[in-house]
């Protein structure tokens, strides 16, 4: 038998929702919270499920038609997204969207790789096309750090093609991690506990060299575009927190998830800024795992002295972000049983009792949308805090409890929420192939 104050709290949010139907107008309370904001950060609640992939596609598409937003940074590594950025802006030879898409082919491809992402890299790419000559393209960026060695690689082939010379010095410092073969774990292990020298020293001198030449490269050879300085410099700098990542995976010295958020931070800020040098306000859309983009100081992650992606852009833009968090009470996802397993569509659990989901259940609708930035008593009683589901690229219903809940306190996490019932998992489009074996990041196994 439900408890009458979860029953009294169902009904006093269900007068405060906005009931999601499908239509267009669906979202006009969204736009209007978000406004002039230059930020929108939207979320999952698992990096496997169409509806959450679906409608952040459709609020986005709005976003950049109506409000200017000319940018959609992701939770993905730079140069892979990078890829997808020159097709919908038309500028390399990828002939069709799944050609662009192809660089994500490791574990886990069907994040990146899946019918919702084709379908929305497609409509960008008619966007742009439709554009008038001089209009600014969207772009396709991407905010992680897992590719520390196609980084290197971006680095060491444009500097071959521009400075001989530099490629020579850059392959020289980068040669340090090729004791490793590529095994980036075995690097944090050896490394961590001081079995032999770091990379660091070389890494960050390799980055400061080419922030001081960035200038001397695009004078010297005008055919250089400053977007193409920009990717290199961009990756010289993934390398150098990459290599900070991995060193501390396996100690205590600093919490490898506040390296990896703080970068992808740090990206979203230098990404801005070299946009805006090109002479109009950036404004970008975010798409990451709630667990990046709701605030961490309102979660238990913020208690063990976590930060995130939604917490420093708050900090550092204000009332110039909105953050969207999505959740589900049930369905089916898309994941692995563990790290570099095989995709699979897995069955969700119905929510704990206890949770947010199971309360957004009991409103008894389909789908809907809070805004928990609204002035009623329903927002207020949600302050208390209560568990909240996240769904990775691993999903271990067996440990659900340990493995996928954490308390929050959903008002101070996010501006608005968007609840679906009833969920299905997203469509890969390499649905007959394997997942490739990768280390695990230092997020699993919850892997968001």
């Amino acid at each position: 038998m439900l408890d009458a104050t979860i029953i009294n709290l169902a009904d006093a949010v269900r007068k405060s929702v906005y009931q999601l139907t499908g239509a267009i107008a669906d979202y006009d309370p969204l736009m209007n919270l978000i406004g002039n904001a230059r930020f929108a950060l939207i979320g999952e609640a698992s990096h496997g499920t169409h509806e959450f992939y679906k409608q952040r596609a459709e609020i986005t598409k709005r976003l950049i038609q109506e409000k200017g937003f000319t940018v959609v940074a992701i939770e993905a590594d730079w140069p892979d997204a990078y890829r997808v950025n020159r097709y919908v802006r038309g500028a390399n030879d990828d002939l069709t969207p799944t050609e662009a898409l192809s660089s994500f082919q490791y574990f886990p491809d069907w994040m990146w790789r899946n019918t919702d992402i084709l379908n929305f890299v497609t409509w960008l790419r008619e966007y742009n096309d439709a554009l008038p000559e001089n209009a600014i393209k969207v772009g396709f960026y991407g905010l992680d750090l897992y590719s520390m060695y196609t980084s290197i690689e971006a680095v060491l082939n444009y500097l071959d093609k521009i400075d001989p010379e530099a490629a020579q010095r850059a392959r020289y410092r980068y040669s340090c991690f090729e004791h490793f073969g590529e095994d980036t774990q075995t690097y944090g292990y050896i490394t961590s506990f001081e079995l032999t020298k770091s990379c660091e020293e070389e890494v960050v001198n390799q980055l400061r060299e080419l922030e001081q030449r960035i200038a001397e490269y695009a004078q010297k050879d005008s055919r250089i575009k400053a977007d193409e300085l920009f990717f290199i410099e961009q990756n010289a700098r993934l390398v150098k927190n990459a290599e900070a990542y991995y060193r501390n995976m396996f100690t205590n010295r600093e919490s490898s998830w506040n390296i990896r958020d703080r970068h992808m931070a740090e990206t979203l800020e230098q990404l801005v800024n070299y946009l805006d040098r090109q002479g109009q306000q950036t404004k970008v859309v975010v798409w990451e795992h709630n667990s990046h983009i709701g605030d961490a100081r309102a979660t238990d992650m913020g208690t063990l002295g976590e930060v995130n992606v939604g917490q420093l852009v708050r900090e550092r833009y204000g009332s110039d972000s909105v953050s969207i968090g999505f959740t589900t009470y049930t369905g089916t996802v898309t994941a692995a049983s563990n790290w570099g397993g095989t995709t699979e569509l897995k069955q969700v659990h119905s929510a704990l009792p206890e949770s947010y989901e199971a309360l957004f259940h009991q409103v008894g609708l389909p789908q809907f949308l809070l805004v928990l930035q609204d002035d009623n008593p329903a927002i207020g009683n949600l302050r208390q805090p209560r568990l909240e589901r996240a769904i990775g690229v691993i999903y271990q219903p067996e440990t659900e409890r340990i493995s996928h809940y954490f308390y929050a306190r959903l008002p101070e996490q996010f501006d608005a929420v968007i609840h679906i019932d009833d969920t299905k998992g997203v469509q890969p489009l390499d649905r007959t192939a394997d997942s490739q074996i990768n280390e695990p990041p230092e997020t699993f196994p919850f892997a968001v």
